[in-house]
């Protein structure tokens, strides 16, 4: 059974990583699934992937940094696509790096990647989920370690878009619109870089998942985002759920 069947999803950074496991499991349940990242080539990879397995994808380039490009992005989908009925807000610049470190311009990179992104690409769906629309943001564990050392600036942009979340469930639901952010912790390229960055800390992060183990992109955070984004969790609004194993306390 498609439980998204006749839907049209948009994934942002879905050439990697847990975007594009969103974006394989969004199409493994039936939605026609469009693609996005700065890269067209990943992107392309991506929606090839989803064609082999049988599913319908559109791979677009976009910089969500850049504000005409994301307007022209989700006019490409609803025009290509047939409509839009599922956001999901992944792309995002990593500002990493104590607060002495972390530059003007990558905190504005992550910024504008992350939570102004979201914003302008929430109005801009706005119209067209209106109904029966579903908006799944990525936050971040990181924005709830006990010693936030090192991850000011990046959990501040993730704590940022739970704002934004939060605000678009209150304001948007009248409109049929359910608005959700997950905080996963998946094996993604850029989880891979972290470990071999810095396998000391990594290591005793992962000793603190519950469940000892970091979660696979489409398997463990991509299902679970397309049981989010179907009719079975239709009551679901305005959360912040740790796909993580465990690891975060949101209390």
């Amino acid at each position: 059974m498609h439980r998204l069947a006749g839907k049209v999803a948009l994934v942002t950074g879905a050439g990697q990583g847990v975007g594009q496991g969103i974006a394989f499991a969004l199409a493994a349940d039936g939605a026609a699934v469009a693609v996005t990242g700065r890269t067209l080539s990943k992107v392309e990879q991506t929606a090839a992937e989803i064609e082999r397995r049988g599913g319908r994808a559109l791979a677009l380039a976009c910089d969500v940094k850049d504000a005409a490009a994301v307007a022209d992005c989700v006019s490409q989908v609803v025009a290509r696509l047939g409509g839009l009925n599922i956001l999901v807000n992944n792309a995002q610049e990593v500002p990493l790096g104590t607060l002495l470190n972390v530059s003007d311009a990558a905190f504005a990179a992550g910024w504008d990647s992350g939570p102004l992104a979201t914003f302008r690409l929430m109005k801009l769906a706005h119209a067209h989920l209106k109904g029966d629309g579903c908006i799944v943001n990525l936050a971040s564990p990181a924005a709830h370690r006990w010693d936030a050392s090192g991850y000011g600036a990046y959990g501040a942009v993730k704590e940022a878009i739970r704002q934004l979340t939060r605000a678009a469930a209150c304001e948007w639901a009248r409109d049929g619109i359910r608005t959700n952010a997950i905080l996963p912790l998946g094996n993604s390229p850029a989880m891979d870089g972290w470990t071999r960055a810095r396998p000391q800390e990594a290591a005793a992060f992962i000793a603190t998942v519950p469940m000892q183990r970091v979660g696979d992109c489409e398997t463990d955070i991509g299902r679970f985002v397309a049981t989010l984004c179907s009719d079975d969790c239709r009551y679901i609004n305005g959360q912040s759920i740790a796909v993580d194993g465990g690891q975060a306390y949101l209390g």
